[in-house]
């Protein structure tokens, strides 16, 4: 970007407030100008594109999405518009999914006035400001799939399909029918599965199988 060109800024968050102190922040550089904000992701996604923005502010969380998906489908319309995300939640998950919905930023509210201005200038640059740390591990991520939950390891695979069975409120019967297993195997099977989770209930199995989702 040549060093003459204002930044032009897009800002969603559902906070007018907050919105009104980074434009004011923003806009006192001299070189960033705020060409246009709102408080829902619907908007956004509609007003963004048509604004082309060098970079998008997009809050994470918003009563009607998030500033990820916004990121995600302006991006697939203009990939030229940078998004950085703005959130109050330190979240591996939203990390990620910014991450793959090809965000340039992602930066925590408390951040500083002087290193907001300093990424939204260097994100309008090209750069990315992701730790090379964290990309890299979305990376392995996409290669191997989640991390395996050591809780679920002690499981058979079989064991892992029963346990998920029962979490989704089959009886012995409807099991035994779904996997072609007699309804003594699956009684068997759901006794070793509460054994090994340390659980003595079905109850406490059909909890314990939400908690710990397959996938």
């Amino acid at each position: 970007m040549n060093d003459q060109t204002t930044i032009r800024v897009y800002l969603l968050d559902d906070h007018e407030v907050v919105r009104r102190g980074i434009k004011d922040l923003l806009e006192s550089t001299g070189d960033i100008e705020v060409v246009g904000e709102s408080g829902s992701a619907r908007e956004a996604t509609a007003r963004i594109p048509a604004l082309r923005p060098h970079v998008a502010i997009l809050d994470g969380r918003l009563p009607d999405g998030s500033g990820i998906d916004v990121c995600r489908d302006v991006r697939s319309i203009d990939p030229t518009i940078k998004g950085l995300i703005l959130t109050s939640y330190d979240d591996d998950e939203a990390l990620f999914a910014a991450i793959m919905a090809g965000a340039s930023g992602y930066l925590l509210k408390q951040v500083r006035g002087n290193d907001l201005v300093d990424t939204v200038r260097r994100v309008a640059g090209g750069q990315s400001m992701l730790d090379p740390a964290l990309t890299a591990q979305v990376l392995d991520r996409i290669r191997n799939g989640p991390p395996a939950d050591e809780e679920l390891e002690v499981l058979t695979t079989q064991e892992k399909r029963i346990l998920e069975h029962v979490g989704e409120g089959l009886t012995n019967r409807e099991i035994a029918r779904s996997m072609q297993l007699s309804e003594k195997t699956v009684k068997n099977y759901v006794s070793a599965v509460l054994t090994k989770l340390g659980l003595t209930s079905r109850t406490q199995a059909a909890v314990f199988a939400a908690r710990h989702p397959q996938g």
